[in-house]
């Protein structure tokens, strides 16, 4: 059967006082696993607020409230874990300074290599991309679907799809065997609003899902 579940990704700026009933109504619509917060070009201090205003929302709904790249912040600020690049933080360093009990996520954009290293090292899930084009950020590597097919059948480790993800391209990533789809301009963009589009990739996920359930 397939096991797909959503991962959003915040904008890279945000006012999060403003943004959080924005998105306490997307993770009330429908499943959310996790909430990276993502932040670009802003200071410590306003990562910290950041953290102080939407990881209650995010916890209060069970979903893991991530940190992107700051793993000391993360342990500072009651996080459920971090997600490092590969110019971020190093993995054992992420890992030191977050504990074992924590979530560490490791981009590996499309190598198999970078993936198996991250695995073999503990790292909590392994993400891929990208996928299609995004203007969320550079992208370095063009990803294909069949990494992940791959991925799924070599190792129990989780994947993460990420990469210009919407409700209408995402199919590709989770019949091939994503375990998370890493979203960002794909919700908090989507005309109709993010609740809307959060309901929208659940059901997504549901069309897949039914299919290999017969």
């Amino acid at each position: 059967m397939v096991s797909c579940r959503l991962y959003l990704i915040t904008p890279p700026r945000l006012d999060a006082a403003a943004f959080s009933s924005v998105m306490a109504q997307a993770l009330d619509a429908g499943d959310v696993a996790a909430v990276q917060l993502r932040l670009k070009d802003v200071s410590d201090d306003d990562i910290r607020q950041a953290c102080d205003i939407l990881r209650p929302v995010v916890q209060a709904r069970e979903a893991a409230f991530l940190l992107n790249d700051r793993a000391d912040l993360a342990a500072e600020m009651g996080c459920d874990g971090v997600h490092v690049g590969q110019s971020d933080c190093p993995y054992l360093t992420a890992r030191r300074l977050v504990g074992d009990n924590a979530i560490v996520g490791v981009t590996c954009h499309a190598s198999r290599h970078l993936a198996i290293e991250a695995a073999e090292a503990g790292a909590d899930y392994v993400a891929f991309g990208a996928f299609f084009p995004t203007a969320t950020k550079v992208a370095p590597a063009a990803a294909d679907p069949e990494i992940l097919e791959w991925w799924s059948t070599m190792m129990t480790v989780p994947c993460v799809a990420i990469g210009g993800l919407t409700v209408e391209n995402c199919a590709a990533v989770i019949e091939a065997g994503a375990d998370f789809l890493a979203v960002s301009a794909g919700v908090w963009d989507h005309p109709e609003g993010a609740a809307a589009a959060v309901r929208a990739f659940n059901a997504a996920i549901e069309r897949v899902r039914e299919p290999a359930a017969r």
